[in-house]
């Protein structure tokens, strides 16, 4: 029987729910994404908000940048469901509520959720507490990857159909993962069938971030550091570009940061914008 006080949630998951619930709370409508399920999920402390990592006006950037990945890797699913694409793989999860929010998408496709074994039993056991279906489309596949067991392999396992197109999403992984099991990681998802869409996002060196963002990012490795997951890999643009193109990939594109704030952000009257730093690298096989 797995212990259950060792099922416990990725740090890093816990904070991206509570920045997309902090999002609906604090800032102005229209919100470009809205997930107060997370929030649920995670059932914080009262004093939450208070936390110095969920400062409103300190964390704007951050959150914002969160809430713009999290669009735009919404609205690329659902434009693929409509063109008959019915796989959506996850890699790296979290605290992922898509099958919670929008089942009328999630019902057209078979979904893989692929995340370590704690934090996914810890979601398991909240959704059941808190009344959440897990339909039969969604799949949850836990993989170990400290004690080197294959994401692969463990998909397949689940019911994942490799001569079938898929999309995949894996935003906020590649900073922890040497740049060797990235182009490993890339050049299996370059072999799916023809049509297979990759989304995944990527760090840049400190030199290409903003004046004014670029403390967060010290900020940021320093706490990944303490809490033993530090960050060992940043891209530029170019290197994740020919990085792609050499692991197989028949298209690839790139989506910079500032361009998801100019899709979902422009004509606010707070000013919001994402933070600079991270960007998304979009890939055809």
């Amino acid at each position: 029987m797995t212990d259950r006080l060792a099922e416990e949630p990725d740090n890093t998951a816990v904070r991206v729910a509570l920045w997309r619930a902090l999002h609906v709370d604090v800032d102005a409508p229209p919100h470009v994404f809205e997930d107060q399920v997370g929030l649920r999920l995670v059932a914080p402390d009262e004093g939450w908000r208070q936390r110095p990592d969920m400062d409103p006006d300190a964390t704007s950037r951050f959150r914002a940048a969160i809430v713009a990945r999290a669009r735009f890797i919404e609205d690329l699913v659902t434009e693929q469901a409509t063109r008959g694409v019915d796989q959506y793989v996850i890699l790296g999860a979290g605290l992922d509520t898509f099958t919670q929010r929008r089942p009328e998408i999630g019902a057209r496709l078979r979904v893989f959720e692929i995340e370590q074994p704690e934090t996914q039993a810890w979601k398991r056991r909240r959704l059941v507490e808190l009344g959440y279906p897990i339909p039969d489309w969604l799949r949850l596949v836990p993989v170990d990857f400290e004690a080197g067991q294959s994401w692969w392999e463990q998909l397949v396992a689940a019911g994942f159909e490799p001569n079938r197109p898929a999309v995949i999403a894996s935003t906020g992984v590649t900073m922890y993962l040497t740049k060797e099991a990235t182009a490993a990681m890339l050049r299996q998802i370059a072999g799916l069938a023809t049509g297979s869409t990759l989304a995944m996002t990527f760090l840049l060196p400190a030199e290409l971030l903003d004046d004014t963002d670029r403390a967060g990012l010290e900020t940021s490795a320093k706490g990944a550091q303490a809490s033993g997951t530090p960050f060992v890999s940043f891209y530029t643009p170019q290197e994740m570009l020919a990085m792609a193109r050499e692991t197989g990939f028949r298209e690839v594109g790139h989506v910079a940061g500032a361009a998801l704030g100019e899709r979902y952000f422009a004509g606010r009257s707070d000013g919001l914008r994402p933070s600079s730093g991270e960007d998304v690298l979009l890939a055809t096989s």
